[in-house]
């Protein structure tokens, strides 16, 4: 009896830890879709990956030395990527994902670094919140990091104190 409860603890344990990674890599994947249309410009697919209450943030130094938040609405956003000429080539690059999913809730972190027409022009880090809303996960809140400076090193998202 010791034996069957033991292995039926032990199962369920490796079911709540299979549904843990299949939720984070659905989150993950959410995000990589998000990316995917940005690159598109597909203005359509972008609307359909976020929760309509979305609310995006930027945080960057200005060239005082002065640290500013930023908030724009997610349609002007689309609107601006939209809007990019096709001669302008952009990526954003990610170079790791760091998926937390607690519930219906889940943070993607991502350090990035991004180009226009092949040059660097900034680097940072963005934070994804992603709600699932009836079954699928969707964006709620997006603020990103950026900065000319230290892009050549390994980017880090770093608390300091």
């Amino acid at each position: 009896m010791k034996i069957l409860v033991c292995l039926l603890v032990l199962f369920t344990g490796f079911s709540v830890v299979a549904q843990e990674a299949s939720e984070e890599t659905a989150a993950k994947n959410t995000v990589e879709s998000f990316f995917v249309a940005f690159h598109n410009q597909d203005s359509l697919a972008l609307r359909e990956l976020a929760h309509p209450s979305v609310t995006m943030q930027s945080i960057a130094e200005d060239e005082e030395g002065n640290v500013n938040l930023t908030t724009d609405t997610y349609s002007d956003f689309i609107k601006a990527i939209s809007s990019i000429p096709e001669t302008t080539k952009f990526e954003e690059k990610l170079h790791s994902f760091e998926i937390k999913v607690n519930g219906p809730l889940a943070n993607v972190i991502t350090p990035y670094s991004f180009f226009v027409n092949g040059e660097l022009s900034h680097c940072g880090v963005n934070s994804f919140q992603l709600f699932k809303d009836e079954g699928i996960w969707k964006i709620i809140y997006i603020v990103d990091t950026r900065s000319n400076e230290d892009c050549g090193s390994s980017l880090q998202f770093r608390i300091k104190n």
